[in-house]
């Protein structure tokens, strides 16, 4: 189960300091992220959220944070006192066995520390069908981490993917911004490339978000990985952390380390 002591421990300074008051690399470095920041080296937490010009007091709706949550063990404890973390997660009803038990898993860690995680809204993301992901216009900003992949590879292609994108639109502000990071496949490998591999082309998620009415504001490479080629036997998924080689030329993928991605930031029109 989840290590309550340790995050109690961990978090005593709010006793006397607002967890929201606490700097962000105070959360990111806190005890109840021992297990999740060993990736930290790959996925730049601190830099990540900065870029996407995350601030505690703003309304912030994170898509689909898995059974783990591993970007909510941070956005979840900076939000806090003086914003609002939605979680949109995987359907509860879902067909797919995975998608139901990683929404129970998360659903039961934000039960047991509510210290940290009661003030989390839990809404359900499943486009085309389910998109009400937060209040609409009452977003500042939406994040979505290694998912786009997902929308694309479960069918719908294009469709579903500005399906996605719209129902962050309808969730944000006039002004509000939209962060995405996704693995990245090389500009010179074709499209079709993308529909085992787990990697998308950096060409074709801009040209999806523009299609929703998006401004494209700025890339970044904090989460860029110029070791990984974008082509191994079992797509993304052959590095780590899933390793689905297993002991095949593991020190190889071990050596390469978690993928190359791209970091995209957006903004929903003023007017």
């Amino acid at each position: 189960m989840f290590k309550k002591i340790a995050i109690i421990a961990s978090l005593s300074l709010s006793a006397l300091t607002p967890l929201s008051a606490m700097e962000l690399s105070d959360i990111i470095e806190s005890k109840h992220r021992a297990d999740s920041s060993q990736r930290d080296t790959y996925r730049n937490p601190e830099a990540t959220l900065a870029f996407f010009r995350l601030k505690n007091d703003m309304t912030v709706v994170e898509i689909w944070p898995g059974g783990k949550g591993w970007y909510t063990e941070i956005l979840a404890p900076f939000l806090r006192d003086e914003g609002q973390l939605y979680a949109a997660h995987f359907n509860e009803d879902s067909s797919s066995n995975f998608f139901r038990n990683a929404r129970q898993q998360f659903s039961e860690k934000l039960a047991a520390f509510p210290e940290l995680y009661s003030k989390v809204k839990l809404t359900t993301f499943n486009p085309p069908d389910h998109t009400d992901i937060a209040p609409e216009n009452s977003a500042d900003l939406v994040v979505t981490f290694r998912n786009v992949h997902n929308w694309y590879m479960r069918g719908g292609g294009d469709e579903r993917i500005i399906s996605a994108f719209k129902a962050f639109y309808k969730a944000l502000k006039p002004g509000g911004l939209l962060g995405i990071v996704d693995h990245r496949l090389a500009a010179s490998r074709e499209l079709s490339e993308q529909e085992a591999s787990g990697y998308m082309r950096q060409d074709y998620v801009l040209d999806m978000a523009k299609k929703a009415g998006f401004i494209f504001i700025e890339e970044s490479n904090i989460n860029a990985n110029t070791k990984d080629s974008s082509d191994h036997p079992r797509g993304v998924w052959t590095l780590p952390p899933s390793l689905r080689l297993g002991e095949e030329n593991k020190a190889n993928y071990l050596a390469i380390g978690e993928s190359d991605r791209m970091t995209l930031l957006f903004q929903k029109p003023s007017k």
